[in-house]
């Protein structure tokens, strides 16, 4: 295993490897203006949703590496405290990867990446109306982490205003994550396209699951199953009754008698089509 010292190499191959280890990550593309009115328009992946009461986003744009100098970002959002940040799906991808090309501080990104200017509600800078769902938000907050390139600014934004393009919900006015299609950010040129990878994990909030240390023996030490098996296994509230289990032997008498890596194997099976309970049943056939 590679063993890194933060202090040992150099800053930019250091960040390098967060980006490349830390990945994927959510994309702020946030949209500032400046105490002359210059509207500013750039991408930010070290970005996150940190709270719900109240709605905060927090996205930090480091110093750059290269000269330790401060983005035209920083220097908006200290003027006015003030910012959209819009989300990035797969549509407007490339002309997002445009706007973060290094023009001049009077250059407008919207224009350059071609994108609509679409005025905010109650803040100054505009949104990206190409963007499936845009924020509104005060800066409540800059925090400064360093002053050497690399340096991260977190700025703390709360949300005035949530903007939801209709095409991406249900009937219900849920968000369909699927019709979302967002992308995400990697190491190097690396991006993630979220639909493309999604699956689902029931989320153990209204049950309880028996644990991993409630397993029996063999099938906790199976040769076969993995830990992910063992935590889709480990789920259930409760193990199958002995009836139920003769009954699915009886129904699935191919599973009678089998050796136990083999009945691993099919377990297996079941797990990766997530259906847990054929799974337990046949792995507790006698």
């Amino acid at each position: 295993m590679l063993t890194i010292d933060p202090t040992q190499i150099t800053t930019a191959k250091l960040h390098g490897y967060l980006l490349s280890a830390v990945s994927p990550r959510p994309i702020a593309f946030a949209s500032t203006i400046d105490n002359d009115g210059n509207s500013n328009l750039s991408p930010f992946s070290f970005f996150n949703v940190f709270s719900a009461n109240p709605p905060i986003l927090i996205f930090s744009p480091a110093r750059r590496v290269r000269d330790n100098t401060t983005k035209h970002t920083l220097e908006n959002v200290h003027e006015v405290k003030e910012v959209v940040i819009n989300v990035v799906n797969h549509t407007i991808v490339q002309q997002m990867s445009l706007s973060s090309t290094e023009y001049a501080k009077e250059i407008n990104e919207f224009e350059k990446a071609g994108f609509t200017m679409l005025p905010s509600e109650v803040v100054k800078p505009f949104r990206v109306a190409e963007s499936p769902i845009q924020f509104e938000c005060k800066v409540n907050k800059i925090i400064a982490l360093g002053t050497e390139g690399g340096a991260g600014n977190l700025i703390i934004c709360e949300v005035l205003r949530m903007h939801i393009n209709e095409s991406v919900l249900s009937d219900d006015k849920m968000i369909v994550q699927e019709k979302l299609d967002l992308v995400a950010r990697a190491g190097g040129s690396y991006y993630s396209r979220a639909k493309n990878g999604f699956f689902e994990i029931p989320k153990p909030l209204a049950t309880l699951g028996i644990g991993v240390d409630q397993i029996p023996e063999e099938i906790k030490n199976s040769k076969l199953l993995t830990g992910n098996n063992l935590g889709m296994l480990a789920n259930v509230e409760v193990l199958p009754i002995q009836q139920d289990v003769d009954n699915f032997a009886k129904d699935n008498k191919q599973y009678i008698g089998l050796e136990t890596q083999e009945k691993h194997k099919f377990a297996q099976q079941f797990l990766d089509n997530n259906d847990v309970e054929s799974a337990w049943k046949v792995l507790l056939i006698k």
